[in-house]
């Protein structure tokens, strides 16, 4: 393996050990803001503490995902420098508004949502995690115009040897960008339920003492993965049209091509596992009875996950041997002077602190589903007094 195919395949495990916090972060914001609202509208307990043990899930994800975005920052300016001289005044831009106002709004925004327990009013409260929800979508949506910009680079002219941005508005009307961030929010949405799908269903199969609690969380997943997985395949199949013009041989290579057949493979069934399986057994709680069930439930939580890498790598993977389509080549995109020693190097470093802290996330999680809600942190009032809020330490 050369230094480019080297650098390739870190890119490739970094990015997708990353995207496995960003699904996350995607998929359970909303599902949190929407228990709270269902607090605020009923005032009934139960959705109360559900909000604040789904909430302390989401901000464990958030919180480790944060450092996983910095790496991936980093190997930019340290293995693809020349994409950075060749296109940065046009792939920069959507990125350093993403930071600037998206990951700063919704850093300020979950703060206030964290220690506003009990202190803030509960209406401003609510604001704040819908904020939360809406900032990670604009983080996404900008997120997404980068990356769509490599899929097709519109907006720009050729200048001087860099590419310089003509047009922002072509950026935000890119065909690959349009019917891909839907795509993507719905692929978070699927992941999520499908966390608490399986979490309730590890509880429901033990008869642990909060059944009611995860019978109606069981539902809220259910319900929800069906919204996501539709929205998720219908976007899916709207964007073949348009990415067979742009790009006529993307899915004729060995691994996009098997990635493609495989994430429609795992999307089809698990969505027609959900709508003609899981959701007609909701009525009377069928569902949450059905223990025969359970373990396969919670063998189903990692497929929306594995389907969502399988859509990125067909996605990067497919525009080979681009970085950005028809203009900069991944050889010419890469730093000049890296040697396979210091590749290999910062492979090593980069993929061994992702992955530890990915498995420091699953067992983090992992450890707050085993203990319950009864246990959780997020939102407890201190033993000192009923009206203060403690510092969550969030099982950490």
């Amino acid at each position: 393996m050369n230094v480019l195919d080297l650098a390739r395949l870190q890119f490739a495990v970094t990015g997708s050990l990353h995207f496995l916090f960003v699904v996350l972060t995607l998929g359970l914001a909303p599902l949190v803001a929407i228990m709270q609202t269902r607090h605020a509208i009923t005032g009934r307990p139960i959705f109360a503490r559900m909000t604040r043990f789904w909430g302390q899930i989401y901000v464990i994800n958030y919180a480790l995902g944060i450092f996983t975005g910095l790496v991936m920052e980093f190997q930019f300016g340290l293995s693809w420098s020349g994409l950075t001289h060749y296109a940065g005044d046009v792939f920069g831009a959507p990125l350093a508004i993403e930071t600037l106002v998206a990951f700063f709004l919704e850093s300020t925004f979950l703060g206030l949502w964290i220690f506003g327990w009990n202190r803030l009013p509960k209406g401003l409260h609510l604001a704040c995690i819908w904020l939360v929800t809406l900032t990670a979508y604009a983080s996404a949506f900008w997120i997404m115009a980068a990356n769509s910009f490599l899929q097709n680079p519109v907006g720009s002219v050729l200048r001087d040897g860099r590419l310089v941005l003509t047009d922002f508005g072509a950026l935000l009307t890119n065909p690959t960008f349009v019917m891909a961030l839907p795509h993507v929010l719905g692929a978070g949405m699927f992941a999520g339920s499908f966390v608490i799908i399986g979490a309730s269903a590890y509880h429901l199969f033990r008869r642990t003492a909060e059944q009611e609690f995860f019978r109606r969380s069981l539902r809220t997943g259910v319900v929800w993965a069906f919204i996501g997985s539709t929205l998720t395949i219908g976007f899916g199949y709207a964007q073949f049209g348009f990415i067979g013009a742009l790009q006529p041989h993307k899915f004729e290579g060995v691994l996009p091509g098997l990635a493609l057949g495989l994430m429609i493979t795992i999307g089809q069934l698990t969505q027609f596992a959900v709508m003609l399986v899981l959701l007609p057994l909701l009525i009377r709680d069928v569902l949450a009875r059905a223990r025969w069930l359970h373990p396969i439930l919670m063998l189903m939580t990692p497929l929306p996950f594995v389907a969502a890498i399988l859509g990125w790598l067909t996605r990067e993977v497919g525009r080979q041997p681009w970085l950005i389509y028809g203009r900069l080549g991944v050889a010419d995109a890469m730093t000049p002077g890296l040697t396979k020693g210091m590749v290999t190097l910062s492979f090593a470093a980069f993929a061994g602190v992702l992955g530890l802290l990915a498995l420091v996330d699953y067992l983090l999680i992992a450890r707050t589903v085993r203990r319950g809600p009864g246990q959780a942190d997020l939102g407890a009032p201190a033993p000192d007094g009923p009206g203060r809020a403690a510092a969550p330490a969030l099982s950490l």
